[in-house]
């Protein structure tokens, strides 16, 4: 009865969903052109792409050494808060080891990211 039950909510689910799918494509078709929206570059250009796409990783790795930053922070208050606890110790020094080896990580990627990038302008000739 419950597996017959679970059967009968997923069917009905995926209708749904197909028929929200099609509904919203229907529409779609009917809406017209699109509205020119004001400070927004046009993204037809490969330059814009590029660029769009190189910010968007530049974003996501400095984000990610922040967080590396955070995480050796953290590790080294626990690292204090240990009070000579060895097992305490052992592990904010092994925290404190593996941020630091993301960190390295994260500088190694942004720095691949920027050659490449720099590799790609003078290969399209930008």
């Amino acid at each position: 009865m419950k597996t017959s039950l679970q059967n009968l909510m997923t069917s009905a689910t995926a209708a749904g969903v197909m028929a929200v799918t099609t509904v919203s494509t229907a529409w779609a078709q009917f809406a017209g052109p699109t509205p020119d929206v004001g400070g927004l570059p046009d993204a037809s250009s490969p330059e814009d792409v590029r660029g769009t796409v190189i910010s968007i990783l530049e974003a996501v790795l400095n984000f990610l050494a922040l967080i590396a930053v955070v995480v050796i922070v953290i590790a080294g208050i626990r690292l204090i808060l240990s009070q000579g606890e060895d097992e305490q110790k052992d592990k904010a020094k092994k925290t404190i080891l593996y941020a630091i080896i993301g960190l390295v990580v994260v500088l190694f990627a942004r720095v691949i990211v920027s050659l490449v990038t720099v590799y790609l302008a003078e290969e399209v000739g930008v």
